[in-house]
């Protein structure tokens, strides 16, 4: 046995032991420094602002990638893991930014957008998500309660109880240009029960929390980045990208 497959080895046994255990996500939750809610105010991240601020400016960019919408790829063919809550091509992704890989191209289309993200402190994940009309995201729920959810309403088409998202039992709608925040740890659904597209910029932000829960989430989100799950996926992304942008 190599040294590589051993440490992969180690490397998902320590993500099962990790992220299927409660105990990990109880200490995260007494450790919190904004709590532990369903759903989280803005005023909590200040970095929020500054997004909300230039939500037009991420918009435009956002409209230039739609015009290819058809060419982006399903979440599912990044992330294979995404097939048991997506299994068609109505979940459309165009990635920035995934626990330590950056989307050089996709950064340079977007540059704005790219700009405003390298100043979010903990930022792990970043893409625009799109959901095509009659799109349902069934329930679902994360695996590590040290990321939180951000979302800001970039495209969301009326009504707006058509377009709709619930976390545990409570229920929200995205706004253009306003930011919901979640612990997506809590189990959620999502439906775009209209006839239009719903485009958000979704990301994932190390949740601040208190020394020394702060070392251990970080050491979690550095297993996370090593794992074979992300790996794959940027593997994925990284063929979707040399294609799309060979064609373009």
């Amino acid at each position: 046995m190599t040294a590589t497959t051993l440490t992969n080895k180690l490397v998902k046994q320590l993500e099962k032991w990790i992220l299927a255990d409660n105990w990990l996500e109880n200490l995260i939750a007494k450790h919190s420094l904004v709590g532990d809610y369903v759903f989280f105010k803005p005023e909590q991240f200040p970095w929020s602002k500054d997004l909300e601020n230039n939500w037009q400016v991420i918009r435009q960019e956002l409209e230039q990638v739609l015009l290819l919408v058809n060419e982006l790829p399903n979440f599912q063919d990044i992330s294979k893991r995404q097939y048991r809550i997506a299994n068609d091509d109505r979940w459309k992704t165009y990635f920035f930014y995934a626990f330590g890989y950056k989307s050089q191209k996709n950064c340079q289309q977007c540059p704005q957008t790219a700009k405003l993200l390298e100043k979010i402190p903990g930022l792990k994940v970043a893409f625009f998500s799109i959901l095509a009309p009659g799109k349902h995201i069934p329930e679902h729920r994360g695996k590590h309660k040290g990321i939180i959810r951000y979302h800001l309403g970039l495209i969301v088409p009326d009504p707006k109880t058509a377009c709709r998202i619930r976390v545990a039992d409570q229920f929200a709608y995205w706004e253009e240009g306003k930011s919901l925040i979640f612990d997506d740890t809590f189990l959620h659904e999502v439906w775009n029960d209209t006839d239009g597209y719903r485009a958000i910029l979704f990301l994932d932000i190390a949740r601040p929390l208190r020394f020394p829960m702060s070392l251990v989430n970080w050491l979690v989100n550095r297993l996370i980045t090593a794992s074979s799950l992300v790996k794959e996926a940027k593997t994925s992304h990284e063929l979707w990208e040399k294609k799309f942008y060979t064609n373009c």
